[in-house]
């Protein structure tokens, strides 16, 4: 079983206390987003566990507990999102300079391959036009020569949640998004463009679930929970079954996240799993570092279809 730790919430920026009790237990609870009344039991018992990928942007608080996660023998590696906008759209992470320091440190710690360099989501706007994620791109990639492998780059989805916080900018900070950036040819041109930079500085690029293919631009479709750098980390092969719960376009093997939505404190305006930050705010507060869940008062174990389904499907073949 691989482990997402957690596209739901950065978990290693704010959470990172709860993760190592969890995983002293041996195992955590995890609450069903549509039923939270439904409620899983996940091991994470180091034989049960393939690998843990984690997903931050701001890996920092977690990095003095590695060592303790190489002893007692987990096979992990990071999705690592930097991207360099103004504060209005993320509003509460650490500087760029002090992420590119713990991006450079964590690389030295266990290696550039281990160390995914996700750009995305790409913002267009008359502030973050193209121009400017041509320079950022490029500026952030010399920055990681030698210290990724791979960089994971994806266009903003326009979720009715999202749109709703980026409306709001437009209406408070001057913002003009543009909407229609997929069907815009000028996107495929600047995904050329990022590809010949990327590939400058040593650094394979992929989309991340993409319904369009830019594959003659340069940026083939690829997957963030990879088995294939998996195997390499731990010498074992491990064969690829595309996680069913995960949009069509999303390629990604099979895993099981951990993370509950709206707990993440970033406060990113595009952000997918945060429906209303107040709420996150509040369950941040609740937040018990002792507790078998993020969030929330779980007793009972209810396995669910999904859970069912994915261990099923997991252990077939």
């Amino acid at each position: 079983m691989i482990i997402s730790a957690s596209r739901r919430t950065d978990i290693p920026a704010f959470y990172h206390e709860w993760f190592m009790n969890r995983i002293r237990a041996g195992f955590c609870k995890v609450p069903n987003p549509l039923n939270t009344k439904q409620v899983s039991t996940v091991s994470l018992r180091p034989e049960d566990v393939d690998a843990i990928v984690f997903w931050s942007k701001n890996p920092a608080p977690l990095l003095p507990y590695l060592n303790e996660l190489d002893r007692r023998g987990f096979s992990y590696y990071f999705q690592f999102t930097l991207n360099n906008y103004p504060r209005a759209l993320e509003p509460n992470i650490p500087s760029f300079s002090r992420r590119l320091e713990v991006f450079k440190e964590l690389s030295k710690l266990i290696g550039p391959s281990r160390v995914v360099w996700r750009y995305d989501p790409i913002v267009i706007s008359n502030i973050t036009n193209l121009q400017f994620h041509r320079e950022m791109f490029a500026l952030i990639a010399e920055e990681l020569r030698g210290a990724t492998q791979r960089v994971m780059v994806s266009i903003v989805d326009f979720y009715r949640k999202t749109d709703r916080r980026l409306s709001q900018l437009e209406k408070e900070e001057g913002y003009t998004f543009d909407r229609n950036v997929v069907g815009d040819q000028n996107t495929s041109y600047l995904l050329k463009d990022l590809a010949g930079i990327a590939a400058k500085d040593n650094i394979e690029i992929f989309t991340c679930a993409e319904e369009k293919d830019y594959s003659q631009f340069g940026v083939p479709p690829g997957r963030c929970i990879d088995e294939r750098i998996i195997t390499k980390i731990r010498g074992q092969e491990l064969k690829y079954k595309k996680d069913p719960y995960q949009r069509d376009s999303c390629l990604c093997m099979i895993s099981k996240d951990i993370g509950i939505n709206d707990t993440c404190m970033h406060g990113c305006q595009y952000c997918y799993a945060t429906t209303n930050y107040e709420v996150a705010q509040r369950r941040f507060a609740e937040h018990d570092p002792t507790a078998p869940a993020i969030w929330g008062k779980v007793t009972e174990q209810v396995e669910t279809e999904e859970e069912y389904g994915q261990m099923r499907l997991f252990h077939q073949g």
